[in-house]
């Protein structure tokens, strides 16, 4: 008798497909609702699979962690903005997370900036323990939910590769 999905293949990080984007907007749409039930959504399903499909995956540097061929993961690069990142809820608490931060911070080893909403303990606490400080607390009339949130910013280390 099975209790839950085997997990055989370790998450592998690579560069986000075009025919990824659906899998990646149910990936955020999972995410998002298992770890923001109070925060309203801005967009509804089918504009979150439109954004994936139309900006997030040809226009910015997205990610995906793919495991056993399925999807389970995401990371969004703007520029130096870490506009995005999500788990599959199963998946959180795993070192997935962290294997994306590594990621940004070696493809941007200048330095990040991300913003998340203050209700979110849980993301908080992550940047904060890679490194990243809050910089900026808003009220929410710059977000689409219109949900305060913290701006946050990691630079490395002075004596690091990227460091001034």
């Amino acid at each position: 008798m099975t209790t839950g999905p085997v997990r055989t293949a370790e998450p592998v990080l690579r560069r986000a497909h075009d025919a990824d984007a659906a899998a990646l907007a149910d990936v955020w749409l999972r995410s998002f609702a298992a770890a923001l039930p109070a925060v309203r959504r801005a967009h509804s399903d089918d504009a979150v699979r439109a954004w994936f499909a139309a900006v997030a995956v040809p226009r910015c540097e997205t990610w995906a962690a793919v495991a056993d061929d399925v999807v389970i993961g995401l990371m969004v690069l703007d520029g130096d903005e870490l506009e995005q990142l999500y788990l599959d809820p199963d998946r959180r608490g795993h070192g997935l997370g962290d294997r994306f931060v590594d990621l940004a911070k070696q493809l941007r080893p200048d330095g990040l900036s991300l913003r998340t909403f203050q209700v979110n303990a849980g993301a908080r606490r992550f940047y904060e323990r890679h490194g990243f400080v809050a910089v900026e607390h808003g009220d929410g009339s710059r977000n689409e939910e219109r949900e305060p949130d913290v701006r946050y910013v990691w630079r490395p280390a002075e004596g690091t590769p990227g460091s001034p």
